[in-house]
Parts: C-alpha cells; structure tokens; sequence
C-alpha cells in the first residue's frame, strides 16, 4: 500500500484535481524563501578589510573605495555570479565571446543573459501553471496535460532568450560581411592619402557608423584599444576572434605579414580590397543563381493549378455534360 495514498486523496479532496501539484507548489516556493536570505548575504571580502586597515590610507584612496562600493551596488546581479555564470573557464570564456559577437561587449552581459533566461523561465511557468488551474475548473486534466500545460512553457521562456542570441549574432555577421568590402576600400583610400594605418581605422569607423554600425563598433574598439598601448598585432588578432568571420581573420593575417615582412600595408590593402569586392560580387551572384530554385514550388503550387483549370476545366465540363445527357435518355 502506498503510504502517500492517505494524503495525496486529502489534498485531492480540499485542492481538487490539481491538489498535490499545488502542494508541491507551494513547499518549493517556501524551500526557495527559506534560501534566499542565504544566498542574497553578502560574502565579507577580507582582502578589502586588510586594505583598508593599512594607515597608509588616503583621502583619494577612500573616494576610490567609495566609488567601487558605490559600482558594486550597482551590479545587483553581482552576489548571484556563481548562479548565473559558468564556472569552467572554458565555458565562461565561451559565452563572454558568444555575447562579444552578439554585440554586448558589457562584463554583466553573460550575467544578464542568465538571469533573463531564468526570469523568462519562471514567468512562463507561472502562466502555464495558471492556465492550467483555470483549464482544470473546465475540464479533467491528467498528469500529461497538466505537465504540458506547466513544463511547456517553462522550455519555450528558457529557451527564447537562446534563439535570439543565435539570431542577433548571424545578423551582426552578417553585417559585418556585408560592410567590410567597403571599409576596406576606404582604409585604402586614408592609407594612399598619407595616413596612418591607426588614423586610417579610426575614420573607417567613423564614416562607416551609417551604413554599418557593427563594423563600426569593431573598428572603434580597435582604435580605443591602440591608444591604451595595446600592441597592434594582438588587438588585430582579437578582433577577428571576436567578429568571428573569415574574411576578417585573413585580413588580420595579411596585415600582420606585411607589418612582419616590411611589405607596403597601401599594396595589401589593395589586392585584399579587390578580393573582397570579388567574392562580394560573388556571393550576390550565388544568391541570384538560388532564386529560381526556391520558386520553384511557389511557381508549382500557385501557377499550375490554375493553368490545368483554364486548359483541361472547359473539356472537362463538356465531358460531364455529355455524360449527364446520356445518362438522361
């Protein structure tokens, strides 16, 4: 005999059919604010405490400690850092630069994301739980339906958040791709010009913020990073693991080589450019050569039909005719 039988038909009895979901409910809801004085305690920073112990201490010091305490309020997601990120290294590092190539370049961006998904997962679950509690007032659910009703949704918020991510990140590669033949032929043209190869970045994102402001983004980022005496060649290097397209990362290369060999960066850019237009001019034609297959079945389904009604509809109508008469006689 089943020793919960006795209250899972009280619960039945009082709750109705959704009972023991519902006092399932409620003990994990109280379980979660039972923790959360817990896991919302801050932690006692000691290395803060050592510091700020020392008598060497100044004015300026304690308005700096007065700011960071002041940015730590700020980051409220701060204290849930071990919930909402990944403590591999190997996965950090993974999602900071899946969320760099979405274009959220932010230290909180992995935490946000994590927390939107949670919010998002809980807020659905919710919904479906609500939905399915009026459902039950109308008609008997089972325990397949009322868990479709509630997990459901729950899987759809958790995984929303993921799909547009994906989605924002083709898109701004897209754009990038798009974009770069034409910032490579206006960096030639500042470098024939007599500018710098640094001066030369910082106007292609300049001019470049219209018509492509994540390209513009990369470039501006390139440029703030040289000015804070980041070597060239590993800031190049960066930028094309962040962008994380092709083209950009040969650029990088062609550009560390002639840095290397003391090649002329002006010529590179040339061929390179020329190339870039090329394989542009290339991929517009691939698309234009994908067209006529994709309507294809558009072209059968709403074209077809009605030519075989205009062609064969009369002949057909005459042979009923004929038939009917026959018939008749």
């Amino acid at each position: 005999m089943n020793p919960l039988a006795p209250v899972m038909d009280f619960l039945t009895d009082k709750l109705g059919p959704l009972g023991p979901l519902l006092a399932i409910g409620f003990v994990g809801f109280l379980l979660i604010l039972i923790a959360l004085p817990t896991v919302m305690k801050k932690q006692r920073d000691r290395y803060r405490e050592l510091r700020d112990q020392q008598p060497g201490s100044t004015s300026g010091d304690e308005k700096k400690r007065a700011l960071r305490r002041t940015d730590s309020r700020l980051d409220k997601l701060e204290r849930f850092a071990q919930f909402l990120e990944p403590q591999k290294k190997e996965e950090l590092s993974a999602a900071k630069l899946k969320m760099l190539r979405a274009g959220y370049p932010g230290k909180n961006a992995v935490r946000m994301f994590h927390a939107l998904q949670f919010l998002m997962a809980i807020g659905f679950l919710l919904i479906g739980t609500v939905v399915a509690v009026v459902k039950s007032f109308s008609a008997d659910l089972d325990t397949g339906a009322i868990l479709m009703h509630t997990l459901m949704p729950c899987a759809v918020g958790y995984f929303i958040p993921r799909y547009w991510l994906d989605k924002r990140v083709e898109k701004r590669r897209t754009e990038i791709i798009q974009g770069f033949p034409d910032s490579l032929d206006m960096m030639l043209v500042c470098v024939e010009a007599g500018q710098s190869l640094d001066q030369s970045i910082i106007r292609v994102g300049k001019e470049s913020r219209v018509g492509y402001p994540s390209l513009a983004d990369e470039f501006d980022m390139v440029a703030q990073e040289i000015k804070a005496g980041k070597e060239r060649t590993t800031v190049l290097k960066d930028m094309s693991e962040r962008v994380g397209v092709p083209d950009v990362a040969s650029f990088v290369t062609t550009l560390v080589q002639s840095a290397t060999f003391g090649t002329s960066i002006a010529d590179a850019l040339r061929v390179y450019s020329a190339d870039m237009r090329d394989k542009r001019i290339m991929r517009a034609e691939e698309m234009a050569n994908k067209l006529p297959t994709k309507l294809t079945l558009g072209t059968m389904l709403f074209t077809v039909p009605p030519l075989l009604v205009i062609l064969i509809g009369p002949s057909v109508y005459g042979i009923a005719t004929m038939l009917a008469e026959m018939m008749s006689r």
